[in-house]
């Protein structure tokens, strides 16, 4: 629905310091997301401000300074690493010439270009949407008429009212659709609760390596890329552990300083999956100076979708390039913490683990159970969990398996002895 750049649009990028200069890394990072989105970044405009200007945010001499070097460039679109509201977009569209970009746009328009999976591109055109319409409702004054009478009505007041109700309907359509499709999700996630597997979540900032983690934990084709919000569709994949425990474990979509409260809110199909894990894995890119402060940023956003209380082990990733040495660090009563791995070579996965299984207090044992002959359906299950290790019938039509479970299982189950097996 919002108008995207095309592929290798020429853009100069706006970025002001509110209350102290512009840091070079922020200043780097939206160059990062500038060329996500398929942009040619051909010049950037710096300022600074104590408070942002009603009329441009960035003030009428910084906004000709953009002007200018736009119309100097021969640029396409301005992008503004900052969330604009309507009228300061139109603002300063008006007064550059040039359609602008704020950031919230930019990160919808890398998400739409992303999206693969159907529920992961409803979503992005229901926050589409959403953007758009604060845009017909507070943006469009001059096809507003404020007051009625002779001389007042005109075909522009019909134009918006129609494209509100279209905009309107549009998203209902998805909301009706979005939900369905998460019923159908809940629905699966609680016959996994039901199978006594352990669910792990991948989270972390953009571009740490989780994608990386993710595909060599479980061999999946997860799609892989150094650059940002390479993955924003949920993926799912079991994962069994050194001693026979299967895990379930769910790469997510990455973080970002400032990610708008609006795709936080879209995305929920990828965020449920962290907020329902017994353990999230904490990705961390361990060779990025800034990394404690991105700590801090993925750890708002948890807070923010109500998965601020889960435990976490911390994975510091990407260790080869600091050419260390794998290995497990232990809080003050002995249980694991931190992991140090290189996801890329593969260097502490056995460490991982090992980190996994003991945080998760898995203690699997193997032992045959039985199954009356009406609980196909709880058979299909522990053989969908990956659990069963061999099956046999009972003399009494009822089902004997040999199952690999964590002891708290087992005590709900139905647990044969030697003498029942020989009978």
């Amino acid at each position: 629905m919002i108008e995207r750049p095309r592929s290798g649009e020429r853009a100069v990028l706006v970025r002001i310091g509110l209350g102290g200069p512009v840091r070079a890394e922020d200043l780097g990072e939206f160059e990062q997301l500038a060329r996500a989105a398929g942009a040619q970044v051909l010049a950037t405009v710096t300022g600074r401000r104590e408070r942002p200007d009603p009329r441009y945010f960035l003030g009428s001499g910084k906004a000709g300074e953009v002007r200018d070097a736009a119309l100097a460039q021969g640029a396409d679109v301005v992008l503004v690493d900052h969330p604009l509201s309507p009228s300061q977009e139109r603002n300063l569209e008006q007064l550059i010439g040039r359609r602008v970009l704020d950031r919230n746009a930019l990160i919808l328009d890398i998400f739409a270009q992303r999206a693969r999976s159907h529920e992961g591109k409803l979503e992005v055109e229901l926050a589409q949407l959403k953007h758009l319409a604060s845009r017909l409702v507070r943006g469009w004054t001059h096809l507003e008429r404020q007051k009625g009478g002779i001389g007042l009505r005109g075909p522009g007041e019909t134009q918006l009212e129609t494209d509100r109700r279209l905009l309107a309907s549009r998203v209902r359509t998805l909301t009706a659709r979005l939900e369905k499709l998460r019923q159908q999700r809940d629905t699966g996630r609680s016959q996994r609760a039901e199978i006594p597997v352990p669910a792990i979540a991948l989270v972390g900032y953009t571009n740490a390596g989780k994608s990386t983690l993710f595909r060599a934990a479980t061999g999946a084709d997860a799609y892989v890329a150094d650059q940002l919000f390479a993955t924003l569709d949920p993926t799912v994949r079991r994962l069994r552990l050194p001693g026979g425990a299967m895990v379930v474990l769910a790469d997510t979509v990455g973080f970002i300083r400032e990610l708008p409260h609006e795709l936080v809110a879209a995305f929920q199909s990828t965020l449920t999956e962290a907020r329902n894990a017994q353990l999230l894995l904490h990705v961390i890119d361990a060779a990025d100076p800034r990394r404690d402060e991105y700590i801090d940023q993925v750890n708002l956003v948890l807070e923010e979708i109500g998965a601020g209380e889960l435990p976490q082990l911390m994975v510091y990733n990407k260790i080869d390039r600091l050419e260390l040495t794998p290995h497990i660090e232990r809080d003050a009563d002995g249980m694991a913490a931190q992991v140090w791995i290189s996801a890329a070579t593969g260097q502490g996965l056995p460490l991982l683990y090992e980190a996994i299984a003991e945080r998760l207090a898995l203690d699997i044992q193997r032992r045959w159970v039985r199954l009356g002959a009406a609980a196909g359906a709880e058979r299909a299950r522990l053989f969908a969990a990956g659990v069963v290790r061999e099956e046999r019938s009972g003399p009494d039509g009822s089902m004997q398996l040999l199952v690999d479970l964590p002891a708290a299982q087992l005590a709900r189950m139905t647990v044969l002895n030697p003498l029942e097996l020989k009978a």
